[in-house]
């Protein structure tokens, strides 16, 4: 008998378990918010005080102890996870790992600098629960909806010609496809998560962009609050991530995005050797071998330089990392100048067409280059 009442406790509590199963996760990209994440915890719990939530703090190794708060959170919070990620960075691909990380049926997006209006989460739950709608968005720029305090002057006008641009990939038509504060079911996502590029800041951008349906869309006005604490993490490599994003949706069915900036780098590379030929020749008055030697090794580091800042941002390399990195990089480039050259000669004595000898050459190096060294100079 005493078996079979432990049994039915445990049965009673297990139900009381999945009855209490978040209904709705709030995913929260988090790099140095840490003052930021009890008021945010407090506004939550006021505004949601009769669904099943949890927030999940997706944290890019914050150097504010972010990541230890949101676990100390968490001990007195069940509702309240913390995700930390180690040599990651970028906004998107926090916010696709912290989705991953969930079970719930629906998922909210919202910054964690309390600029997001977290009591019209209820409301954008009961649009989806009706079924009408795929996805909400808290929108700036519909009646009603204000940038208010949140954007200085620059920050507007730079949102704006974001937000047009953002159409030239979008497939929905929505008044602020570059809001931050969003809310959609799960299997919208998961239709789309395979497409996704994960590149840059704007995952509303991504998802719009990426999804194989038609997504009906309803926008919520709000408007857009003060940063309280902290500061804002917007600057030149985040509109380059953005540029990055929009090149991925537009070209990256016909090529890697990636793979055209290696090799736009290498392009620029050549310039690079040119210029140090001719000046090894005429101002240094060096043999052509010497020059060309010097040529081609300052090309192979301005390329890997570039490459390391701008084509591979996500895994760039540090310290001593960037040393091995160097290396590989050398000998990686040198085997495909081989490869090149082979390749070239091997075209011009079956065609006898120096130009096409010499773009097949070009192409097999750059190939060569970019896949070997994206598996060995840049490996995570």
């Amino acid at each position: 008998m005493q078996d079979i009442a432990l049994q039915s406790a445990v049965t009673a509590i297990d139900a009381r378990r999945i009855a209490a199963a978040p209904e709705l996760a709030i995913v929260i990209p988090t790099l140095n918010e840490r003052d930021n994440l009890e008021p945010l915890v407090a506004l939550l719990a006021e505004a949601l005080p009769d669904v099943a939530w949890e927030v999940i703090f997706v944290d890019d190794d914050s150097t504010d102890g972010t990541a230890d708060l949101a676990r100390a959170l968490a001990q007195r919070d069940l509702r309240v996870r913390c995700l930390q990620r180690i040599g990651r960075r970028g906004l998107a691909s926090a916010c696709i790992e912290g989705i991953l990380a969930s079970a719930s049926p629906y998922v909210a997006v919202m910054d964690g600098d309390l600029q997001h209006d977290e009591r019209l989460l209820g409301r954008m739950l009961e649009r989806l629960r009706r079924g009408d709608f795929d996805l909400v968005v808290g929108s700036r720029y519909v009646a009603d909806g204000a940038v208010g305090d949140g954007l200085s002057d620059r920050r507007a006008r730079a949102s704006h010609l974001a937000t047009r641009l953002a159409r030239l990939v979008c497939k929905a038509q929505i008044a602020d496809p570059m809001s931050g504060f969003f809310m959609f079911r799960r299997d919208v996502f998961h239709a789309a998560v395979r497409r996704l590029s994960g590149e840059g800041f704007k995952i509303l951008l991504d998802l719009l962009a990426s999804s194989p349906q038609h997504l009906r869309v309803c926008e919520i006005p709000f408007e857009f609050r003060k940063r309280r604490y902290g500061e804002s993490k917007l600057d030149v490599m985040v509109v380059w991530e953005y540029g990055m994003l929009l090149a991925d949706k537009m070209i990256g069915h016909l090529v890697p995005v990636r793979f055209a900036l290696f090799a736009l780098i290498g392009g620029l590379g050549l310039f690079v050797h040119l210029a140090v030929l001719w000046t090894g020749l005429k101002l240094f008055s060096l043999s052509f071998l010497e020059a060309q030697a010097g040529a081609v090794v300052t090309a192979m580091t301005s390329n890997f330089f570039l490459n390391n800042f701008f084509t591979y941002r996500d895994k760039r390399l540090h310290r001593w990392q960037l040393v091995r990195g160097l290396v590989s990089f050398y000998a990686i480039c040198s085997l495909g100048a081989v490869a090149n050259v082979g390749l070239a000669s091997y075209v011009f004595r079956i065609d006898q067409i120096w130009w096409l000898a010499g773009i097949a050459g070009v192409i097999v190096g750059s190939v060569w280059n970019y896949a070997i060294s994206s598996v060995y100079t840049w490996r995570r």
